[in-house]
């Protein structure tokens, strides 16, 4: 296997897998170093997110086609899990039609930096920078 030459695209996909693996990392820390508990919405997010740090990799010796279409369905699915997290988390919808009636409540805030800046606020942050770059990268591919 080669690694794949085009500069743009490993840039891309660089960039991606580096979302992906800070996301990744900052979820692990927050619960296994600071113990905050995840809800079932985060959950779903970390089901989407983690094998992207692997698919990404992947991502160097494929075409970008190929990238895309392993990785735009999940980063799409967590983007929707964080909306949904985020609207329930703001209270835009009510608790009560949320998975996380027993355990963990998915609108507790563990932590809020500078104010605004909370854990479901940042995944939905980064699956949809992570949507941008994945955008940039059908253009190109397309334009081929």
């Amino acid at each position: 296997m080669e690694l794949h030459r085009d500069h743009q695209f490993s840039k891309l996909t660089f960039l991606s897998w580096i979302v992906a693996f800070i996301a990744t990392l900052g979820s692990l820390f927050f619960s296994e170093v600071m113990k905050f508990p995840p809800c079932a919405l985060c959950w779903y997010q970390r089901i989407a997110m983690y094998p992207l740090v692997l698919l990404f990799v992947v991502g160097f010796f494929v075409g970008e086609k190929e990238t895309l279409f392993f990785t735009f369905p999940l980063v799409l699915i967590g983007w929707i899990f964080s909306i949904y997290h985020n609207l329930l988390h703001f209270g835009v919808i009510p608790e009560t039609i949320s998975p996380c009636l027993e355990g963990v409540s998915c609108t507790a805030v563990y932590i809020e930096l500078f104010g605004f800046l909370t854990i479901p606020l940042m995944s939905f942050l980064a699956f949809s920078f992570i949507l941008i770059l994945l955008f940039f990268l059908y253009r190109r591919s397309f334009e081929k």
